[in-house]
């Protein structure tokens, strides 16, 4: 039973054609429901899924759920979080009357996403804060958006003060350089001896497949899951979801408008 007394949390995923995204993202979610019982969690996508974040949002509304914390699953703060996600949520507020969202930030930066990266790692045999000489290729999905960019460049600053990496050499799949398979070459070529590859997505999909093939390609010695499920992600978005109610204004409808199918 849910507890109606508490907002619900719509987790806004960005969607994608491979199975295992949504997959994932449920598995994470189911993760944060048995964290906090009685907490309502769905799941909405921005592409690639019917289970779109309005129609998530109007089968709530339908069943009389009038406060919403939409959470959106990234770990940088780009277009998606600035652009279109509001955009969205501002459209069905304004088609729903009484509906009130809170916008929660994005994930990261955050120390529970460095703790889910060094978890995956030792489940893949590495043991961060022990290894001197050990290289690490924090590989992203890639962004456009300097901000971003700015973002997973200072996580891997941090990471590396924190754990005592010999260095940690921040990649990207996509639309930012370097790619995975040149910072693995790169950090051989400055004498590394053991290169890992820690990837810095949620779950998997064509960009982590991208990041997963460059690791192969250059001989990295080691490559890490995705954060998938695992139980500090979910606490961070259980996290993001009180931090939200606590500071974050209801966003009000601009004007009455009829529920759409």
């Amino acid at each position: 039973m849910y507890d109606t007394t508490r907002p619900a949390l719509v987790v806004i995923a960005h969607g994608s054609r491979d199975p295992r995204h949504a997959a994932t993202v449920a598995a994470l979610c189911a993760r944060v429901r048995a964290m906090h019982r009685g907490l309502r969690v769905e799941v909405g996508h921005l592409d690639f899924h019917t289970e779109t974040v309005p129609r998530v949002l109007r089968r709530l509304y339908r069943e009389g759920v009038r406060e919403v914390v939409a959470l959106p699953l990234l770990l940088t703060r780009a277009f998606h979080a600035k652009s279109d996600i509001p955009s969205v949520l501002r459209e069905v507020t304004d088609a729903l009357p009484g509906l009130t969202i809170r916008q929660a930030p994005v994930l990261g930066p955050h120390p529970l996403l460095v703790s889910a990266l060094e978890r995956r790692l030792r489940e893949a045999g590495v043991r961060p804060g022990t290894e001197p000489s050990t290289g690490v290729v924090l590989a992203s999905a890639g962004s456009s958006d300097p901000e971003a960019i700015a973002v997973i460049a200072e996580t891997a600053r941090e990471w590396r003060r924190t754990a005592d990496w010999c260095t940690v050499r921040p990649a990207f799949a996509s639309a930012s350089l370097p790619r995975t398979a040149d910072a693995v070459r790169a950090l051989r070529a400055d004498g590394v001896g053991r290169v890992v590859v820690a990837p810095y997505v949620i779950a998997p999909g064509f960009l982590p497949d991208r990041i997963a093939a460059g690791a192969r390609e250059a001989g990295a010695d080691v490559l890490a899951p995705v954060l998938g499920d695992c139980p500090q992600l979910a606490a961070l978005l259980a996290l993001r979801y009180t931090q939200t109610l606590a500071t974050t204004p209801l966003r009000q409808p601009a004007a009455a408008g009829a529920l759409s199918a």
